[in-house]
């Protein structure tokens, strides 16, 4: 492949900073960092196009691939054109390069362009579908115009793409109903839009030694019983424009349930290994109306908002009230936690400090909320800002807890310096003691997956957020909703 040196980026990515220095041409030339690693980005420069395929209709695709096997090389693909709601985002109408019926599509080294509404740019749908995509450049400018998107049980393998969308809800990496599951790999994915995070997930995703940043929406988004996993990647996000009108706070990583009918109800994950996430405006962590398990290992995590915390686990607009509170079980390998936790009284918190984790802030420093319970492992932390209240500590007699002049209440009690303590953890399946804190793995709230066939008919209306069978969706529906924004 061609590649232009003049056009070439490189993004400095700093311990506790973002540099960038690539809205300048390098010429070859290299960043000096050695507490940084240097990530060089493809442009549309870089790409030789040696085929163009267009297409201008509403709902039609420049490449389509059903149940047969094709590939694409240095081809430039534009498409404009509009198309209306589910059918664009279940089931791929008016995306630029589409594929279904258990096909597999194979692109490299092209340029992929969209400019409508509902025209997502590359598209997996079906269960035994796959498409894999390398070392291309992919820009989308319209609302609900995704980057790669994925639903109905097909495959995305993406490697070493430049994704840059400008539309209302846009995500870079995106997913929708019926999920699937999605392998991304190195490149660079910017997203702009209002209600576009860089990866929302309704499938299981999984993205690599990436650089991902968002300017306005949250960075990730998982919802349902669904993943998102980041290995050593540079994550920066400033979700600072609402979205919808059923939270009042911004934040990096969101982890909810809509109640939509797009992602099954059940317990999510968040995965965090190595690599950095830098949060501009708000909080680290917000879970809603949902289960789910967050792992963090090594990560360089940065809140820019000194007056946004770390995690927060409370109700919002979605779901019944009474019971939609965020039900967390978060676990610290060898992390560095420094923020404040907060947990309301219909949510549940078991944190696990393990392998010489430190995390240096309160939890719930007004009074006692919800159950909270601790375990601090032998050789790890906790380092109080301010007065905490939780319900269960598990910690062996020495000096894991420093009180830092504050105090520590225990179900009520107060908690001496230096003591052990021993404590039951919570079950986020129900909220009730159990003692171990963590799903059984067999429990489901509720809900069957859908299993990636298109119905026959129209899709069906989606709820109006709140559980109920009918009605139309609500302006408040959440980030990246296509049809339901605010």
């Amino acid at each position: 492949m061609k590649r232009s040196k003049k056009a070439k980026r490189i993004i400095a990515c700093t311990l506790g900073a973002v540099m960038i220095c690539g809205m300048c041409a390098c010429a070859g030339q290299s960043v000096e960092n050695t507490a940084a690693d240097a990530v060089a980005y493809l442009t549309k420069e870089d790409i030789t196009v040696n085929e163009t395929i267009s297409n201008d209709a509403d709902g039609e695709h420049a490449i389509e691939v059903s149940g047969e096997e094709a590939s694409y090389s240095n081809t430039g693909v534009t498409k404009t054109g509009n198309a209306d709601g589910d059918e664009a985002d279940f089931y791929g109408e008016n995306s630029a390069v589409f594929a279904t019926e258990k096909g597999t599509l194979t692109i490299s080294d092209s340029l992929i362009e969209t400019n409508g509404t509902h025209a997502n740019a590359v598209f997996s749908y079906g269960e035994g579908t796959t498409v894999n995509i390398a070392n291309s450049v992919i820009e989308t400018q319209g609302d609900c115009s995704g980057g790669i998107m994925t639903t109905g049980g097909g495959t995305m393998n993406a490697e070493n793409l430049t994704i840059n969308t400008s539309g209302r809800s846009s995500a870079a990496i995106r997913s929708d109903r019926g999920g699937g599951i999605v392998n991304v790999s190195k490149g660079y994915y910017k997203t702009t839009g209002t209600g576009s995070p860089v990866v929302y997930s309704t499938a299981d995703i999984t993205v690599s030694d990436a650089y991902m940043e968002s300017t306005a929406s949250q960075g990730i988004v998982v919802e349902g019983k669904n993943s998102g996993t980041l290995n050593n990647d540079t994550l920066i996000a400033d979700n600072n424009t609402k979205n919808s009108d059923k939270s009042d706070y911004y934040q990096a990583v969101m982890i909810y349930q809509s109640m939509s009918g797009d992602a099954a109800e059940g317990t999510s994950s968040f995965t965090a290994n190595g690599g950095s996430i830098t949060n501009k405006n708000g909080d680290i962590f917000f879970v809603n109306n949902t289960a789910t398990e967050i792992s963090l290992s090594g990560v360089e995590i940065t809140n820019e908002d000194a007056e946004g915390v770390f995690l927060r686990a409370e109700a919002a607009g979605w779901g019944n009230e009474g019971s939609n509170g965020g039900k967390v079980n978060m676990t610290a390998s060898g992390q560095v936690i420094n923020g404040n936790m907060l947990v309301d009284d219909i949510s549940t918190l078991n944190l696990y400090l393990k392998d010489k984790s430190a995390f240096t802030g309160s939890i719930n420093s007004e009074g006692q909320s919800g159950d909270v319970y601790i375990e601090i492992e032998d050789g790890s932390t906790w380092t109080l800002t301010a007065d905490s209240y939780v319900s269960g500590l598990t910690v062996n007699e020495g000096s894991a807890i420093d009180l830092n002049g504050h105090k520590l209440y225990i179900d009520g009690k107060e908690y001496t310096a230096g003591s052990s303590s021993k404590g039951e953890a919570f079950d986020i399946s129900t909220g009730s003691g159990s003692g171990s804190g963590m799903p059984d793995g067999n429990s489901d709230p509720g809900g069957n997956p859908p299993d990636g066939n298109k119905p026959d008919g129209e899709p069906p209306e989606k709820p109006d957020g709140n559980g109920s069978p009918g009605g139309n969706p609500p302006s408040g529906e959440p980030p990246e909703k296509p049809d339901s924004n605010n």
